[in-house]
């Protein structure tokens, strides 16, 4: 299994009365398959859009729905149930979160089963905002979201897109893998702590093409470039992340740009990195291309095995470094990895270079894991296998601590 931060944590859910709550059924469904133990909490009106036997059976617990029980008359065994929950929890997560049901938790309002559990809760509370675009982007709204932040609570801002109105606008909820990266991220204690911040980031192979059909690659998938994207997004950054040809996702918010070749790599690179603060070089850039590009397909006749190649520019070191950027770069060895990777970080002139290394099971391309170490001037720090998402927070920790 893949080390990661779910297993055996305590997470409680809370779904409010919104059209989004048919996608809860699908964020407990991920919460309990990454090891999580979850137990759900609904108000009354979201019973109008999903059954309290759907939630129960995803999640293998009892579903609260009311404070109090219906019927008293013939006695009662009533414990204080919101206390309980509330010191259980290591996370609580509403989603989706009702213009409504924040507008209460707010203000302090305990007038049902969920907001009086978050009025008991002593760890983190995570809300995934869901409404039209006309009630998501009132003022009111806004501001409650803003104090909400403000109070210590993650904010999963709703997204851009078809609206069950029929508009199109800001208020979709999020998409269920960031709710579950956001809380993930919330169980790691980080916050929004790059706000202000810009960062830029490479991520996967290029491909050096030598005719219509064939090029020259590598393996890698692009995992760790966009896991350091997405982390430094959920962490208040604005991102822009230059990708080779991967099948990885990124999140809309986002700026994507996609390139092929290790020169278009470098000429986007360019162009973006004097506007950031940060640049994270994690793409496997080929280090050699073919000298001429044949329009048509080679013929195994017509000397293929002779291919000649010339080197490509090395992209860091074609960079004009400017004050106060901060650059990371990666080296992936497979022998003499922390001697080597020191030569790079001198001869790179960059600020801090991320080791990782063939040799360790699990670690490197196509992997969902990874075990690095972090290298500075005058720092050196090992980390254990993790997840991807993991690592890409102790980097980006690891920056923060060093700008």
């Amino acid at each position: 299994m893949t080390p990661d931060t779910l297993p055996g944590k305590r997470i409680i859910l809370g779904v409010t009365g919104g059209i989004a709550a048919y996608k809860s059924a699908l964020l407990v469904r991920e919460l309990v398959k990454r090891g999580a133990e979850v137990r759900v909490v609904m108000t009354p009106s979201a019973l109008e859009f999903i059954t309290p036997l759907t939630l129960s059976t995803l999640s293998g617990n009892e579903v609260i729905v009311n404070t109090f029980p219906a019927d008293q008359k013939n006695g009662v065994e009533l414990k204080t149930w919101h206390i309980d929950y509330g010191m259980w929890a290591d996370l609580m997560i509403i989603a989706p979160a009702t213009v409504n049901t924040i507008a209460k938790i707010t203000h302090g309002f305990a007038d049902n089963a969920l907001t009086t559990l978050v009025a008991a809760l002593r760890k983190k509370l995570l809300l995934a905002p869901a409404a039209d675009m006309d009630m998501y982007e009132t003022e009111a709204n806004l501001s409650n979201l803003k104090t909400l932040e403000q109070r210590g609570a993650y904010i999963v801002d709703a997204e851009e897109g078809f609206l069950a109105s029929g508009l199109i606008g800001r208020g979709r909820m999020a998409d269920i893998d960031k709710i579950v990266d956001s809380a993930e991220l919330c169980l790691l204690e980080s916050g929004k702590d790059l706000e202000g911040k810009k960062v830029l980031v490479t991520a996967g192979p290029t491909f050096e093409d030598i005719d219509p059909v064939r090029f020259i690659g590598n393996r890698s998938s692009g995992k760790m470039g966009f896991a350091i994207a997405k982390a430094a997004f959920l962490r208040g950054a604005d991102v822009t992340l230059v990708s080779g040809p991967v099948s990885e996702t990124a999140y809309p918010e986002i700026k994507l740009i996609k390139v092929r070749s290790a020169e278009q790599m470098l000429e986007a690179v360019a162009k973006n990195y004097p506007e950031n603060d940060i640049l994270v070089m994690s793409a496997a850039v080929a280090d050699y291309a073919p000298e001429t590009f044949s329009n048509k397909k080679i013929k195994k006749k017509d000397n293929l095995q002779n291919i000649r190649l010339k080197e490509n520019s090395d992209i860091l070191r074609s960079l004009q470094k400017i004050d106060g950027k901060f650059i990371a770069g990666f080296a992936l060895e497979t022998n003499n990895a922390e001697d080597n990777a020191r030569k790079k970080l001198e001869s790179k002139g960059i600020d801090m270079i991320i080791l990782n290394s063939l040799e360790d099971a699990g670690a490197g391309f196509e992997h969902d894991s990874n075990k690095i170490s972090i290298i500075s001037k005058n720092h050196f720090k090992q980390f254990p296998l993790l997840s991807k998402f993991v690592t890409a927070n102790n980097i980006l920790t690891e920056i923060k601590n060093n700008l």
